[in-house]
C-alpha cells in the first residue's frame, strides 16, 4: 500500500470508473495533483505484483458539532477481479491507522444506498449506520 502519485492517473481512473465515478487520465492527474500537497488528504493505492488493485481517499476535517477533527473516507473501491482477497480490508485499517496517528478518533463513510453489498462490508469492519445525507447538485 502506498501513497497514489500522478504516474498512477491511469490507474486511478480506470479504478474510479469501476465505483461509478468515471474519469480520463487527464482529469485524474489533476485529482491526483490537488490531493498530494494536502496533508489532510491521503490517496492510497492497493497493489499486487505491481498492479493497482484498488484506492481510497480519505480527508481529515475539524467537525464543529464533534469539537475534534474527523476522517471521511471519500472514496473505497477494490477491482473486481481482485474482491474477496482481502484488500478493501486493507485499505480501511490503513485510513484507521494514519487516522489514530494523527490523533483522530472518528471515521465516516457514505455509501449509496444501492450498494448493499458495501453497507454489509462497512458493518463487518465494525462501521455503524449513521446520519441520512442529503445532497443537492448546483447547477444553475
Amino acid at each position: 500500500m502506498r501513497l497514489a502519485e500522478l504516474g498512477d492517473a491511469s490507474d486511478v481512473a480506470e479504478l474510479l470508473g469501476q465505483l461509478g465515478y468515471p474519469c480520463t487520465r487527464d482529469e485524474a492527474i489533476e485529482r491526483i495533483a490537488t490531493l498530494h500537497d494536502d496533508p489532510r488528504h491521503y490517496l492510497l493505492l492497493a497493489e499486487i505484483d505491481g498492479h493497482a488493485c484498488g484506492l481510497v481517499a480519505s480527508h481529515t476535517r475539524y467537525s464543529l458539532t464533534h469539537g475534534a477533527d474527523l476522517t471521511r473516507i471519500t472514496a473505497l473501491v477494490v477491482a473486481p477481479s481482485c474482491h474477496r482477497q482481502g484488500i478493501g480490508r486493507q485499505l480501511l485499517r490503513e485510513v484507521e491507522r494514519r487516522a489514530r496517528r494523527d490523533g483522530v478518533s472518528r471515521i465516516e463513510v457514505t455509501s449509496n444506498v444501492r450498494r448493499a453489498q458495501a453497507h454489509e462490508f462497512y458493518r463487518s469492519c465494525g462501521y455503524s449506520d449513521g446520519s441520512l445525507k442529503f445532497v443537492k447538485t448546483l447547477g444553475d
